[in-house]
């Protein structure tokens, strides 16, 4: 499509926040539709995996000269992704032993915390050293992040390459895990938890399982966002972010991963599609999204879908006259 001239220079720049929040999305997903637990937190994991990535990358490239961008972007990743499966930990040892609204009250909270946190540190590298400090922007060394203004001057090293290989990564991890044992044993927690618990099942251990995973794959996400831009702010991962991603899953069915890809790759794009709309962007927005939850969620398009992408192909109501005959 580049070769062809049929991408805009608008849509390539939308192609690497696309992947960034189809990971987003799926590991939310994996919460929400497989666990069974409403969490709008999500964006605080992103947020550290972005900052963590950031602060990784310059302090490979200052301290130990790694020049190759790619070995220091997978390394950042990772970086990202283990500081924010860490706090997944740290927050989901208390709060996943709540339940429903309550589970979602604490969430919301915890994102906005590390946002306000994140908006009161100071990062600098000098050296091999790495100073950080609380409310104090005067530390030696070179600041890599800096208060309310964020990451400033950042190595923009993201790569679509890098956001491709990472939704394979997510569906690689997320589709296993919904496939093994300890899939259905946290599907199982969130059919009917009683009747889990009373089979030997344990359901903090599998909950928190889930949501652990879905943390450092979103820190992995915030890692690649981060590092595609020039200057990151706490700003950008405000509650805002976190209900976006969750409308990716409403959207695409709950539960459903192929739909998490779709719903995040089709409304990332449609506000760019919408700017000839000038002033109504957004309502014409929110009104598609209206309309396709209600098309979603009529009964009759939802019967047609499902004969049009059955497994296979084949039409099964055709062949033992099953129920639907």
């Amino acid at each position: 499509m580049i070769n062809s001239g049929m991408m805009t220079r608008s849509l390539k720049g939308q192609m690497i926040p696309i992947c960034v929040y189809i990971v987003m999305a799926v590991s939310l997903n994996l919460v929400v539709g497989i666990s069974g637990e409403l969490s709008l937190g999500h964006a605080g994991f992103m947020s550290i995996g972005a900052f963590s990535g950031i602060i990784a990358s310059a302090w490979l490239h200052g301290a130990l000269n790694v020049e190759n961008e790619t070995l220091r972007l997978v390394l950042s990743m990772i970086v990202g992704g283990v500081f924010a499966g860490v706090f997944g930990v740290l927050i989901g040892i208390p709060v996943l032993r709540l339940r429903g609204d309550y589970l979602a009250i604490v969430t919301l909270a915890f994102g906005e915390i590390i946002r306000n946190v994140m908006n009161c540190l100071y990062f600098s590298l000098e050296g091999s050293r790495l100073h950080v400090s609380f409310n104090n922007p005067n530390i030696p060394g070179t600041l890599l992040v800096n208060g309310p203004a964020g990451a400033t001057g950042v190595d923009k090293i993201a790569t679509f390459t890098a956001g491709f290989v990472l939704i394979l990564f997510t569906l690689l991890v997320v589709l296993n895990l919904i496939n093994s044992r300890s899939g259905r044993a946290i599907m199982a927690t969130r059919d009917n938890r009683i009747a889990a618990e009373a089979m030997g099942i344990n359901v903090t251990k599998y909950k928190m399982m889930a949501f652990v995973t879905a943390a450092v794959l979103a820190g992995m996400a915030g890692a690649l966002y981060g590092l595609n831009f020039s200057t990151v702010a706490a700003s950008k991962f405000k509650f805002d972010t976190s209900i976006l991603v969750l409308v990716f899953v409403v959207l695409g069915g709950i539960g459903n991963i192929w739909g998490s890809i779709i719903a995040a790759a089709l409304l990332t794009v449609l506000p760019e599609l919408l700017r000839a709309f000038a002033d109504y962007r957004m309502l014409v927005y929110a009104i598609v999204l209206i309309l396709v939850m209600l098309a979603t969620n009529n009964p009759m398009i939802r019967s047609l879908a499902g004969r049009l992408f059955r497994r296979g192909g084949v039409d099964t109501t055709a062949q033992g006259g099953g129920a639907d005959q």
